[in-house]
């Protein structure tokens, strides 16, 4: 059931950041720490998806420190972080033995990382009386919790 908890866990930082969650698994895969042959999860684990992911994640940490970038509950934000808790999820989940746990577990995650993940950030902005330290704190532990449980999966 530890992959359960691991599926949570990443899912939660798929709510932080959206794009953390599935460079981490597709890094996991593509180093071989998690088995994603013969499910339709295989491609994380392809030669350039881990670089194209990474890319996109560090767009990411750039693009949310902009004023402009829209709150992470609005529909659009949220439901691409709980499809990204989901996917990262099953990831974990089938290299468990369970793709349907992993990607319950992801989603629900996702959902408790996104609503969570506002309300810290804002009450970390009121403190600091600015946000890109709150964002830059954020950054950090989802960075943190990846590294974890990649390394829990290993």
């Amino acid at each position: 059931m530890a992959f359960v908890l691991l599926s949570v866990l990443i899912g939660m930082v798929a709510g932080l950041r959206t794009m953390m969650a599935p460079v981490t698994v597709s890094w996991g895969a593509a180093l071989g720490y998690l088995n994603l042959e013969g499910s339709w999860l295989a491609f994380l684990g392809y030669r350039f998806t881990p670089w194209i992911l990474s890319l996109l994640a560090l767009g990411e940490l750039l693009v949310d420190k902009l004023p402009s970038t829209p709150s992470r509950k609005v529909p659009m934000q949220f439901g691409a972080r709980i499809i990204s808790g989901a996917l990262s999820g099953a990831a974990i989940g089938f290299a468990g033995g369970s793709l349907l746990a992993g990607l319950l577990a992801g989603a629900g995650g996702a959902v408790v990382g996104t609503l969570g993940g506002a309300a810290i950030r804002a009450r970390l902005s009121k403190m600091f009386r600015a946000d890109r330290p709150a964002a830059l704190i954020e950054d950090a532990v989802s960075i943190l919790v990846s590294v974890l449980v990649i390394g829990a999966v290993r």
